[in-house]
C-alpha cells in the first residue's frame, strides 16, 4: 500500500513544530504521498519550504488561533472536506487546535489519527485561564485519535496524570535534529551567548537580558534570534538596562546552524516548553547550555555535565550559571563535548523519523 498521509498545523511561522513537521515532510515524500494542511500564516515559513519540496499544500482559512467557536465550526467542516477529498491513510495532528480539529473529524471519517503534543498547554507556566481550558479540549480529544505521540517523558507523565489518553494509546518519542557539519568552539574569547526564541509570552528574554544587566564586568555579547510580538519589549527593556551596545537582535534566520557554530554559550530562559528543537541544536552545534529547567529539557541537557538547569523565574540563578561559564573558558568545553555527545546517542533526526514511521505501520496494521 503507497500510504497518504495528511499533516495538519495551525500555523506556519518559524517555530519547532513547523520545523518538525518540515522533516517529517521532508524524510517522508519518497516512502508516501504527503499532503501538508495549514491554517493561519498561509505564506509563512512551513508552507514556502513544502512548496519547494514539492509538496501540495491545503490552505485552511478557518483554522486559526485561538479558541474562536464561530470559526471553529466552519473550520471543522473545512478539515472534514479536505479529508474527503483526499481521503488520507492517516492524519499526523500538530499544535492544539490542529490537533482537537483534525482529531474530530478523522474520527467523525473513520480516518485513522496521531497527534504530537509538542508541549500540553496545560502544563505548569501556562496562563491559568488557557490551561483549564486546553485540558478540556485535551480531554476530549484524548478519547478521539488513534495515538498520542509526547516528545518527552515528562509530557507523558502529564498527560498520564490528568488523564488526557491511556497509557496503551500514549507513545514517547524524543524530538531529533539532522546533523551538520558546522561546530562551535565553545572555548574561544571573549563569548557571545545565544538564544534561539520567539518573542512570545511563552519565553523569557526578560529574565535572561535582567540577569546579564548584572554581569556587566564580564566581556560578553548576546545574540536574540527570533521574532514574534513580544519584540519591541524586549528591545525597550535592553536599551533600558543599558544593553544596547552588547545585544544584537537578529530576526528570522535560516542560517541557524552558522549563528550557532559562532556562539560560546546557548541560553533558554522560558516558562513551558515540550523537548525544545533550539536545545538539540545548541547541543548538537557543540554548545553548553543554560536552560529553564520546566517540561522534557531536563531529559536533554544533564545538569552539570551539558550544561546547567535553573529554576523558573530565578534570575539570580541564571546570572550565576552564566558568570561560571563565562569565566571558566575549559567548562564551557567540557559541557560542549558532553553535550555533543549526548545528541549523538539520543537526539539525531534518524532515530525519531525511525520511530515515528514504526508508529505509522502499526497505527495501520
Amino acid at each position: 500500500m503507497n500510504m497518504r498521509l495528511l499533516y495538519l498545523i495551525t500555523r506556519a511561522e518559524p517555530g519547532g513544530a513547523q520545523v518538525h513537521v518540515l522533516e517529517l515532510l521532508r524524510a517522508f515524500r519518497g516512502q508516501a504521498e504527503v499532503h501538508l494542511g495549514v491554517g493561519e500564516d498561509r505564506d509563512g515559513f512551513l508552507v514556502e519550504e513544502a512548496r519547494k519540496l514539492g509538496v501540495e499544500v491545503h490552505l485552511l482559512r478557518g483554522l486559526v488561533q485561538p479558541i474562536r467557536p464561530h470559526q471553529d465550526l466552519p473550520a471543522l467542516l473545512e478539515v472534514g472536506a479536505l479529508l474527503k477529498r483526499l481521503c488520507p491513510h492517516l492524519v499526523h495532528a500538530h499544535s492544539s487546535k490542529a490537533g482537537f480539529l483534525g482529531r474530530l473529524a478523522a474520527r467523525a471519517l473513520g480516518v485513522k489519527s496521531v497527534y504530537t503534543a509538542h508541549g500540553w498547554a496545560f502544563t505548569e507556566g501556562v496562563p491559568k485561564g488557557r490551561r483549564r481550558l486546553a485540558l478540556a479540549m485535551e480531554r476530549f480529544a484524548g478519547r478521539l485519535g488513534d495515538r498520542v505521540i509526547a516528545v518527552s517523558h515528562y509530557d507523558r507523565d502529564l498527560a498520564l496524570c490528568h488523564r488526557v489518553v491511556p497509557a496503551e494509546r500514549l507513545k514517547v518519542i524524543w524530538n531529533g535534529v539532522p546533523d551538520t557539519p558546522l561546530r562551535a568552539r565553545p572555548e574561544a574569547h571573549p563569548p557571545r551567548l545565544v538564544m534561539v526564541a520567539r518573542f512570545a509570552p511563552q519565553k523569557d528574554h526578560a529574565l535572561l537580558l535582567r540577569a546579564l544587566a548584572g554581569l556587566r564586568e564580564l566581556p560578553w555579547t548576546l545574540d536574540l534570534v527570533g521574532e514574534g510580538p513580544l519584540l519591541p519589549q524586549a528591545q525597550a527593556l535592553a536599551q533600558a538596562l543599558g544593553l544596547a551596545e552588547r545585544v544584537r537582535f537578529l530576526g528570522a534566520r535560516r542560517d541557524v546552524a552558522e549563528v550557532l557554530a559562532g556562539a560560546q554559550v546557548f541560553a533558554l530562559a522560558t516558562h513551558w516548553e515540550g523537548l525544545p528543537l533550539s536545545v538539540l541544536e545548541a547541543m548538537r552545534s557543540g554548545l553548553p547550555v543554560v536552560a529553564t529547567d520546566v517540561g522534557g529539557v531536563k531529559e536533554a541537557v544533564v545538569e552539570g555535565k551539558t550544561g546547567f538547569l535553573v529554576g523558573r523565574g530565578d534570575e539570580a540563578g541564571f546570572r550565576e550559571r552564566l558568570a561560571r561559564l563565562l569565566r571558566d573558558p575549559r567548562l564551557r568545553a567540557s559541557l560542549g563535548e558532553a553535550g555533543r555527545k549526548r545528541y549523538e546517542e539520543a537526539f539525531t533526526l534518524e532515530r525519531m523519523l525511525r520511530e515515528t514511521w514504526r508508529l505509522y505501520e502499526e497505527i495501520l496494521g
